[in-house]
């Protein structure tokens, strides 16, 4: 049976691995690929760029849904886009704060919303929210000390999103799934200077983990 699925955050890192996994697979129809920019970084065959679809705007989920063709079931919705501004106690920022929770836990709500209610979404469909185990308040202990207040609290802020979205939706018949990935070799990672701690950390790179969100 074919199927669409939707990446929001699909140009690199997790997003593209999953973007690439899909487009190659026989039973895939269309992948629809979300990017900020005015066109996707390169041609492929099965996907669709989205272009211009930026989280921090308030009209994110309106845009989405006007670039989708009107007839269109999406059968899986991955929601993996995400920022990480570096942070600490003695040096908070707030507009990274605001980019951080508008884009893991704000952007993700209209998204959805706008999705069920332009009936891209149908019985059957699921929506996976990509998260981290920097959202978990058990997993976190003192020696990792504190500090980068908007990364790990946007993150617990989506797993709540996620648990709302999946009361909302479950009358459609429509199944939302939180998945933390692991630690990952991505751009993001390393732009934060995460990268030294690939090894010791038992980073991985995208294409290892997207197994556990297919």
């Amino acid at each position: 049976m074919s199927k669409n699925i939707l990446i929001v955050g699909a140009t690199r890192g997790l997003g593209a691995s999953l973007r690439n996994l899909y487009a190659a697979d026989p039973s895939t129809q269309q992948v629809f690929a979300t990017t900020r920019s005015d066109n996707g970084p390169i041609s492929q065959s099965r996907v669709s760029w989205v272009p211009n679809i930026d989280l921090t705007k308030s009209d994110v989920g309106q845009k989405l849904v006007s670039q989708l063709p009107s007839s269109t079931k999406i059968s899986s919705v991955i929601i993996t886009a995400g920022y990480f501004g570096l942070e600490s106690f003695d040096a908070p920022d707030w507009d990274k704060q605001v980019q951080m929770y508008t884009t893991s836990a704000i952007a993700p709500v209209f998204i959805v919303q706008q999705l069920a209610k332009a009936g891209f979404l149908a019985e059957g469909s699921k929506v996976i929210l990509v998260s981290s185990e920097s959202g978990s308040i058990t997993l976190r202990h003192e020696k990792e000390g504190g500090g980068n207040y908007g990364h790990h609290a946007s993150k617990t802020a989506l797993n709540m999103v996620g648990k709302l979205l999946s009361l909302d939706l479950k009358p459609s018949g429509v199944a939302v799934g939180l998945v933390h990935p692991g630690f990952m070799r991505t751009e993001m990672t390393k732009g934060v200077g995460f990268d030294k701690y690939w090894d010791d950390g038992g980073g991985e790179l995208p294409d290892h983990r997207r197994h556990l969100i297919c």
